[in-house]
């Protein structure tokens, strides 16, 4: 009896499955992780740095602030996105209305015609503003719009992880994607994407999680978040790192700084 205990004891510890030990199914352990990553708390305010290297090292720097809120009662959300730097992109701003079961509505404020111009659903997996990520990669991708399995379960560094594997039920930038949920945080510690040809094409890692602290006295609490992340495109060698600073969360965002006339008139209250 000593020796099956500690059998199980072991086994539960790396992480492998024992008799009258389930896992959680895959779709439910991708929401979780959905919700870890994108929906943390009711509002979000951020300073983001996105760094373009090329191959061979060479960088273009862009600055921004990420705004985020949650719709009360629902899953839906959006997001509004102004640039402060270079100058080439200054005052470019990005507008997404998410939801869960529809197309998301997404528009973009080009500062050089002075106009806002609609992104059509088409264009979700498109390049955000010259990066190796897509406006879909910004805002959240469907969770029914994949085919979700536990592929395994797997350590990486020292996060013990589901690995689960995606598979887009209508045509996407990937034939495949492989994404580390850590257990504890359930936050994408990486994830492989696949083209037709079933070779890796994209690759995002999760560079540094951090908590973030918010609230006071009793109300004080942590959230664990991913503060450095990095996007490459593994065929060209062109990668896309993206640092956050000053993150906060419940910071009592407006409804007022979510529609398509902030774009042209950003709320200096948030972005400054």
């Amino acid at each position: 009896m000593k020796r099956y205990v500690r059998i199980v004891l072991a086994l539960a510890l790396v992480g492998i499955p024992v008799k009258g030990q389930e896992l959680p199914s895959a779709t439910d352990i991708v929401a979780k992780s959905q919700q870890a990553f994108y929906y943390p708390e009711a509002d979000m305010k951020a300073k983001v740095t996105m760094d373009l290297v090329t191959e061979d090292g060479k960088t273009r720097t862009r600055v921004l602030t990420m705004l985020r809120k949650n719709v009360p009662g629902s899953q839906d959300q959006k997001y509004f996105l102004y640039f402060h730097e270079p100058g080439d992109v200054r005052r470019t701003a990005f507008l997404v209305w998410k939801y869960p079961d529809r197309d998301d509505d997404r528009w973009i404020f080009i500062p050089a015609v002075n106009m806002v111009r609609r992104v059509a659903a088409s264009d979700s997996r498109s390049s955000f503003v010259g990066s190796d990520f897509s406006y879909e990669d910004i805002s959240g991708r469907d969770l029914s719009a994949d085919t979700h399995t536990v592929a395994r379960q797997d350590k990486l560094g020292d996060a013990d992880c589901y690995v689960i594997q995606s598979i887009p039920k209508t045509a996407a930038e990937y034939t495949k994607k492989l994404t580390w949920i850590d257990k504890k945080t359930f936050l994408p510690r990486k994830e492989e994407y696949y083209d037709a040809q079933n070779e890796l094409a994209r690759l995002f890692t999760a560079d540094a999680i951090e908590d973030v602290t918010m609230g006071e006295g009793d109300a004080k609490k942590t959230v664990p978040t991913i503060t450095r992340r990095t996007m490459k495109n593994v065929k060209s060698g062109h990668r896309t790192e993206v640092r956050f600073d000053s993150v906060a969360y419940d910071v009592g965002l407006d409804d007022d700084v979510f529609v398509e006339r902030a774009l042209q008139n950003p709320p200096r209250k948030w972005i400054e």
